[in-house]
């Protein structure tokens, strides 16, 4: 017989979103009521599998009785609060951080970057082309994934990822202060002169493509990436006996990249080495 913890019940919490009356569990976020009342919140640093970093600031709203716009991705919902995601002031201030980064950073890969830009009308050429950006050529040291941190916007979710939230290799972190500020490896070195183990959990949670896995930023080079073709299989890895849950994404009759369910009870989205980049013998057809 098989026992699921069940846990402790939550007790709810109400409060208003918007004017509407929004029930959620003790601990849940703004932005869950949000989505939960089915509010559109921009947010580019969070992430699903991993603790809120506050570092995009694109999800801010009102709260009734506080000074300042506070990010709805990390505030703790409270019963009786007053939110208002859609102010003017909240508008203003998502449209000016939407500039500042899509002026800085290369967002053509970031989902809905280009939807809420317009959405916000947001002009993030208005800074003109003295600008300062990332003008850094993708890194290709290795057949796994690609670092291109002309789109990196300093999440700091990859750092995450691979610290103490879930990998503990720590094998990346901020580098450089200010504008100089990047992510990289100890020393600034190559990939493979680093302690990545290779895992590709930090690809996983790059919200931009600064972090791509190898095949992606080939076909994408190529003209030929189209996830519009692309079917997803889910499957379990073969290679040991943990049992992390694999989705296959399948173009034309060849797998271009595997991936791990976010609410698998197992992986939480994440795989060693072997489960995300170990395909290429399902293929060998020599």
């Amino acid at each position: 017989m098989t026992v699921t913890p069940l846990g402790i019940p939550r007790r709810m919490l109400e409060f208003t979103v918007d004017g509407e009356p929004v029930r959620v569990p003790e601990g849940s976020t703004i932005l869950d009521a949000c989505r939960t009342a089915g509010k559109d919140i921009p947010t580019l640093c969070q992430g699903d599998t991993l603790r809120p970093k506050n570092a995009c600031r694109v999800c801010v709203v009102e709260v009734e009785g506080s000074r300042t716009l506070v990010p709805a991705c990390s505030r703790t919902a409270e019963p009786g609060m007053v939110v208002r995601t859609d102010t003017e002031r909240a508008r203003h201030s998502r449209k000016i951080v939407l500039e500042l980064l899509a002026s800085s950073a290369d967002l053509s890969t970031t989902p809905r970057a280009a939807e809420w830009i317009k959405e916000y009308e947001a002009k993030p050429d208005r800074f003109g082309p003295d600008a300062a950006r990332v003008n850094e050529e993708p890194r290709v040291d290795n057949e796994l994934y690609v670092r291109d941190y002309a789109k990196c916007i300093l999440c700091y979710k990859c750092v995450d990822a691979c610290g103490e939230q879930w990998q503990n290799s720590f094998a990346i972190s901020v580098a450089g202060r200010g504008f100089d500020a990047r992510i990289a490896v100890e020393h600034d070195a190559p990939l493979p002169d680093s302690a990545c183990v290779y895992c590709g959990n930090c690809v996983e949670v790059c919200p931009t493509g600064a972090l791509v896995p190898k095949t992606e930023y080939d076909m994408r080079a190529a003209g030929t990436w189209d996830e519009s073709r692309q079917t997803e299989t889910s499957t379990v890895c073969a290679y040991c006996g943990v049992g992390c849950t694999l989705t296959l994404h399948v173009q034309d009759n060849e797998i271009v990249k595997v991936t791990s369910p976010h609410d698998n009870p197992v992986t939480h989205g994440n795989l060693c080495i072997k489960g995300r980049f170990g395909y290429q013998h399902v293929q060998n057809r020599g």
